[in-house]
């Protein structure tokens, strides 16, 4: 189950803390989850969507 929140590219760099246009490139090259909802043409994630695809990105839990 999720949390309800819904997620654009704007709140995913932030969370991930990048540009959104990095996150706009993620998901032109099939490195993001297919969008949980399309309104109006723009994509929205759940935030639970995110942070479980956050643990399977390359690097993550590397130390910066």
């Amino acid at each position: 189950m999720t949390d309800g929140e819904l997620w654009s590219y704007r709140e995913i760099a932030a969370h991930i803390r990048v540009r959104p246009d990095t996150v706009r490139s993620y998901r032109k090259h099939g490195l993001l989850p297919p969008p949980d909802l399309t309104e109006g043409g723009r994509p929205y994630w759940h935030a639970d969507t995110i942070r479980h695809w956050v643990t399977r990105r390359p690097g993550y839990g590397r130390e910066h």
